[in-house]
């Protein structure tokens, strides 16, 4: 059994070993630990209450400190929503200023760990149709057992529709994409289920030290990034059970999978391998049929890159000796030029 292999079978948990929430209180408390949950979004009116409504009773509970909505600038009512609801919300574009203009995914989280003060950050997607308190206890449960393990990703079944009896996968762009790649370039990481999962939780002290893809390419470049530096000890994955979201057209994922694609390729060329480009981003070109011929669309797919927290000087004087624990100094980023047109949540 090769060292994937053991950690596949050590380090994957299920949810249901975490749903005491009463224990998981405890456990935090005795740690002096605070959690912050974050919801990135953009446009996400239609889902938000839904996905906040089981999580807001956590908060009740004590077990996470923060629940907060983090927007890209949404024009539909999402952050208005949020906030009725009982969520704290940031306008992504707001914080940092000075560090420039970016919006996706990625760039509100970065935000988030700059904003809000837990040393545990659980971040959940907003598009979760089936949003449960699971999704919170299964992910922040490993890290508040086991204090050796700093980021837990998620993984399930992800059905095409609630009654389709449709076969369950990773998602169009992680088994088309992602999967083949680590499988090429870092098959350690092949042992995660879900690579591309967008819920997680993780210690602020690892966060910190690594770059910040803004937009779709945040969680490959998490998984990448942390175990080059800590290797497989520092992970662990939990079984969440079923998840159902909103499915996007191909012409999105094909903008998500060069996005991606991007920050992968930049990590290869870290490593030595890979061709060197003149410049970061990608012309994408896009085809539709209109009126019996196809048109051509084209678009800029520039994944940038936020630089670690902890080299950032306004980050350092507000968290001052929150993340002071032993770690691997911070990875450099890789800026990309202008933030992706196209980064979306």
């Amino acid at each position: 059994m090769d060292r994937a292999e053991r950690w596949l079978s050590a380090r994957t948990f299920h949810h249901r070993q975490f749903a005491d929430i009463v224990a998981l209180v405890r456990l935090k408390r005795a740690q002096g630990l605070r959690l912050s949950l974050v919801i990135p979004t953009l446009n996400e009116a239609q889902t938000i209450e839904t996905v906040l409504a089981p999580l807001l009773p956590l908060r009740d509970a004590q077990l996470v400190d923060e629940i907060a909505v983090f927007d890209s600038g949404s024009t539909d009512g999402t952050q208005e929503r949020a906030r009725a609801a009982g969520a704290d919300v940031y306008r992504a574009a707001d914080i940092l200023p000075e560090a420039g203009p970016a919006r996706g995914k990625g760039e509100n989280l970065w935000k988030a760990l700059y904003r809000l003060s837990g040393d545990i950050l659980i971040a959940l997607d907003a598009d979760i149709a089936n949003m449960h308190p699971r999704f919170v206890t299964g992910l922040a449960g490993p890290l508040l057992l086991h204090p050796e393990i700093g980021y837990v990703k998620a993984c399930y079944d992800r059905p095409a529709g609630r009654s389709s009896g449709a076969p369950t996968g990773g998602g169009r762009v992680t088994e088309i994409l992602v999967r083949p790649f680590l499988s090429l370039h870092f098959p350690e990481l092949t042992s995660f289920i879900q690579p591309l999962a967008g819920e997680f939780a993780a210690r602020r002290s690892l966060l910190a030290t690594v770059p910040f893809p803004v937009g779709y390419g945040v969680e490959a470049a998490h998984l990448i990034d942390l175990h080059a530096h800590h290797g497989l000890s520092v992970f662990a994955q939990t079984d969440l059970g079923q998840r159902y979201h909103r499915n996007r057209s191909n012409d999105e994922l094909g903008r998500m999978a060069c996005a991606i694609l991007q920050v992968l390729e930049r990590r290869l060329r870290r490593r030595g391998h890979g061709v060197e480009r003149a410049a970061d981003g990608c012309l994408l070109r896009q085809f539709v049929r209109e009126d019996g011929a196809f048109r051509k669309a084209t678009c800029v797919v520039a994944e940038q890159e936020r630089p670690p927290l902890r080299t950032v000087a306004a980050y350092r004087q507000r968290h001052a000796g929150r993340d002071d624990r032993p770690c691997s100094r911070p990875v450099a980023a890789q800026p990309a030029g202008a933030a992706a047109v196209v980064a979306e949540e």
